[in-house]
């Protein structure tokens, strides 16, 4: 199982308390050296003088704390006053440290002096626990304050975020408030100034498609009254066909942009299933309904049969008969034995739903029959699913809303 990963904020204050771990630690070491070695510095300076005293002493011949020639010296202060060298030691060794002086006077005689260096260790002990403890407290301090900020921040980018995918889904009246200006203010500005792009070159389109539609309108009345005056004949029929298509395809585009308008108007009456989907596919030949249960749901009839008959007439262009159209309760499956979605299509249809003007198969057609039926089935609170059935052939699932 993936990990959920981390946001925005969660990593800020992350990082936030990583750096203020390694500054706390790193001016922690670094005050704990500096300290330590000033220390011992100061020590050894204090006992080099006590040394220096007690070898004029003892060459005077007056009494000193010096001890002389000390059996228990160690071993690399001992080499150091064979060569006459005056030396400051520190012995670790044993249960306490013990700090050493020692120097050659008369010959070969060695006045030595010690002192125990706990009270120096302790004092550097309480220092590190002080650090500590301060770069503790300044950490979850620093921590806390980058946690603010980064679910802030988080939060800002979510926001954004989140009115891109509203966009993205359709409302274009989605916007974002910038606060600041930073770089998620920024971002805020660059989505609202995208989508009011978007919209004004969605309502553009809109607008040419539904004024070119409006404009053919006319002349294809016309055609179509002048081929009913051509006499009988395998030309008007084919002229008549083609005058039929045309026409089909302008009321398309009209719906289209009476839905891309808003301005669609829903008409509720209560329908049996079974009864729509029949009257959806009577006119289309190889397409067969099966009934497994049925019932009556309040919908716009008009429009779940414009679905149903879209969805079964494209199964038939781009798929393999026979079509089977299947109710169940308030479901309607359409299924075809064709090769089923292109990949390509099926991940278009499952992100940003079927695109007007494009189709993903190689029989033609202008690739409104499946934005219509997701505009409907969207105006009437409806779910259309698309998908590649398991044993071959495309699927189309229409949920209908039963509250």
């Amino acid at each position: 199982m993936t990990p959920p990963a981390l946001n925005v904020g969660a990593k800020v204050a992350l990082a936030v308390a990583a750096a203020a771990v390694c500054v706390a630690g790193a001016i922690g070491v670094l005050v704990h050296r500096i300290t330590a070695t000033d220390q011992l510095a100061t020590a050894r300076s204090g006992l080099d003088r006590e040394l220096v005293s007690a070898a004029y002493d003892h060459a005077a011949g007056r009494t000193s704390p010096a001890t002389i020639d000390p059996p228990d010296l160690p071993a690399p202060v001992a080499r150091a006053v064979r060569h006459d060298v005056r030396v400051t030691y520190l012995q670790n060794g044993g249960a306490h440290p013990v700090l050493w002086a020692a120097t050659r006077v008369s010959g070969r005689t060695v006045v030595a002096v010690s002192r125990s260096y706990a009270p120096e260790q302790r004092s550097l002990a309480a220092l590190d626990r002080t650090l500590l403890a301060t770069g503790a407290a300044t950490t979850v301090l620093v921590s806390l304050t980058g946690l603010v900020l980064g679910v802030r921040m988080g939060r800002r980018a979510t926001a954004a975020a989140r009115t891109a995918e509203r966009i993205a889904e359709g409302d274009l009246d989605a916007r974002v408030r910038p606060h600041g200006r930073d770089e998620i203010a920024r971002l805020a500005a660059s989505v609202n100034a995208m989508a009011d792009a978007l919209g004004a070159r969605l309502e553009a389109e809109r607008r040419v498609t539904a004024d070119i539609a409006h404009e053919l309108r006319t002349p294809v009345a016309g055609m179509s009254t002048a081929v009913g005056l051509l006499p009988p004949s395998r030309a008007s029929d084919l002229v008549a066909g083609g005058v039929q298509k045309l026409r089909g395809l302008v009321e398309d585009v009209l719906e289209v942009a009476r839905m891309d308008a808003r301005i669609a108007v829903v008409d509720t009456e209560e329908r049996e299933v079974s009864a729509m989907a029949r009257r959806a596919v009577a006119g289309l030949d190889e397409v067969r309904v099966r009934v497994t249960a049925d019932t009556v749901v309040a919908t716009d009839p008009r429009r779940v049969e414009r679905i149903l008959a879209n969805l079964a007439a494209n199964a038939l262009r781009h798929g393999g008969p026979p079509v089977e159209v299947e109710v169940d309760g308030p479901v309607v499956r359409v299924r075809d034995h064709g090769p089923g979605f292109p990949p390509d299509l099926l991940a278009v249809l499952h992100t940003s739903g079927p695109q007007r003007f494009r189709t993903g198969s190689s029989t033609g057609g202008t690739g409104l029959g499946l934005t219509i039926a997701t505009g409907q089935a969207r105006l009437l609170g409806a779910h259309l699913a698309f998908r590649n059935h398991p044993e071959g052939g495309a699927d189309a699932e229409l949920r209908l809303p039963t509250d």
